[in-house]
């Protein structure tokens, strides 16, 4: 089982989907057929996927030990981030929102267009609280 709070803070995101195109042990989040996480385990701990602008990745890397290049994801785009305790919950959920923003803005504009205008640009582009 994934860390409940982590996968609801996901799933909280407008339109949200869970899938688990790689088996029982990963679950890929998507918006718009779009991932935009990749949950899983790896190496027995808790671990998740999240898209990221370039540099802020390497400063994330850089700041918290429990952030690391993506694991079997481009590794310029995307973090792997542990789930190991040592970050801050609103740094995860950060992190979580920063993701979804950077895969919606990636969309074609009228799917873009359309999620914002059935969720209103606020949700979508500020966090879920």
């Amino acid at each position: 089982m994934f860390d409940e709070a982590v996968k609801q803070y996901l799933l909280a995101k407008p339109e949200a989907v869970e899938e688990y195109p790689f088996g029982p042990d990963a679950m890929v989040v998507k918006v718009q057929q779009k991932m935009f996480a990749l949950c899983m385990v790896r190496n027995g701990q808790q671990a998740v996927n999240l898209k990221c602008d370039p540099d802020e990745a390497q400063q994330l890397r850089d700041i918290f030990s429990a952030v690391s290049a993506g694991y079997h994801m481009n590794k310029r785009h995307w973090n792997t981030v542990l789930l190991d305790g040592s970050l801050p919950p609103s740094e995860i959920e950060r992190m979580i929102d920063n993701s979804y923003s950077l895969v919606v803005k990636g969309l074609k504009k009228a799917d873009r267009e359309g999620l914002e205008a059935r969720h209103g640009r606020q949700r979508i582009y500020a966090p879920s609280n």
